[in-house]
């Protein structure tokens, strides 16, 4: 099961949590969590010991963002191997534990990969340190990735608004809080906050759980970044206004036509920048695109509890890893509530595609393919760099 301890309060000063790790205590191996839902009243670690936990941990969303759950899925196999649990069991439970998010089976399949061709030639021992190191690879791959997307969407902004000065509007969180490095979206605007280029990150407050609000503010706050929160049904006024020069956001699968799933209200935000001339960006690795997925109506979009709309909760007053309901109401009794956790943006209304490889634009079936055909981290640990055509 899952065990908790606090660590310290969040804050300018306060010691900075990665946001997943293993670690082998004497008792046994174990993978801990940076507590998602604590934050950013106070950062909490969440020491999961076997795969229920670590289950339990991605439905509370204690440990979420695409990236992140693709390591959290590759060390939850290594867990199962080392504790000898049965590890096809566990690989089953972690990649159904959310169903948009497709890096959270890519994990799983690599970590599980590795350990069944262990085990044929060497063992339990042999297949559980084999699971152990598939994990460790997608981790460091992941914090490559991070530093190369940075890198290939600041040289984008640059080509989309010479001069710098950018004032970029991001939904969700897209930074270290979901990725081995400093992450996907917010990695780019944070690129550009030191190279002196960022005026303003605008926060959309996000749902489900205020992700903006909560965890990019969080991260943008401890940078140092200029920013201000925002709500989400607020952003079209500003749009309106001159005020947004970029949309930076992330995803969590990518169809193979190029529709984007990303947290809900994403789509809304592509269609006011395509009204008003605004470039529409997503930052996302290699392993976000699924080419086995067709289009974007092909994505199964995850329904949340109608209580995160009904109720006003704040999970970290009732502890670490706790599910949703038992807030105070703020709908009538039995009223209906429709709370997807995604949405899909069509290809059409995205600028470009900015991943570790490089950048594909315009969006197109054949530049998706071309990018993960030749520089798919599971296939190679190069990326060339090149604008996908």
């Amino acid at each position: 099961m899952g065990d908790q301890y606090e660590v310290s309060e969040a804050g300018a000063g306060a010691l900075a949590i990665p946001s997943l790790r293993w670690e082998e205590p004497p008792e046994g191996p174990v993978v801990v969590l940076l507590d998602q839902t604590r934050l950013p009243a106070e950062e909490v670690e969440l020491v999961c010991t076997d795969v229920p936990a670590l289950v339990q941990a991605i439905r509370t969303l204690a440990v979420r963002g695409a990236p992140l759950l693709g390591i959290a899925g590759a060390y939850g196999v290594a867990l199962a191997a080392a504790r000898g649990f049965d590890v096809v069991e566990a690989g089953e439970a972690l990649a159904q534990a959310r169903p948009t998010a497709v890096n959270l089976g890519y994990g799983v399949r690599r970590a599980a990969a590795a350990y069944r061709t262990a085990l044929d030639e060497g063992g339990a021992q042999a297949a559980a340190a084999a699971a152990l190191a598939e994990a460790r690879a997608v981790h460091d791959e992941d914090i490559e990735a991070s530093a190369r997307m940075a890198e290939h969407g600041l040289a984008l902004l640059g080509e989309l608004l010479p001069g710098g000065g950018h004032r970029i509007l991001t939904h969700c969180n897209t930074g270290a809080l979901v990725s081995g490095g400093e992450g996907t979206a917010l990695a780019v605007a944070l690129a550009a906050h030191r190279a002196g280029e960022l005026r303003r990150l605008w926060v959309d407050e996000t749902r489900p759980l205020l992700q903006g609000a909560r965890l990019t503010a969080y991260e943008a706050a401890r940078a140092g970044m200029a920013y201000t929160v925002l709500s989400d049904g607020a952003a079209g006024s500003l749009f309106a206004a001159g005020e947004v020069d970029a949309v930076l956001i992330g995803a969590d699968r990518i169809a193979a036509d190029g529709s984007v799933a990303n947290k809900v209200g994403s789509y809304p935000l592509a269609v006011l920048a395509r009204y008003h001339h605004v470039p529409f960006v997503v930052v996302a690795p290699t392993s976000t695109v699924d080419l086995e997925t067709e289009e974007g109506a092909d994505i199964e979009v995850e329904q949340r509890p109608g209580q995160e709309v009904t109720e006003f909760s704040l999970p970290f007053l009732k502890g670490p890893g706790t599910e949703i309901g038992g807030g105070i109401p703020v709908a009538p009794l039995g009223a209906q509530a429709y709370n997807p956790a995604f949405d899909v943006t069509p290809a059409e209304l995205v600028t470009a595609i900015v991943t570790e490889a490089g950048v594909v634009s315009p969006v197109t079936r054949e530049g998706l393919a071309e990018v993960c055909s030749t520089s798919r981290w599971s296939k190679s640990r190069s990326g060339n760099g090149m604008m996908a055509e």
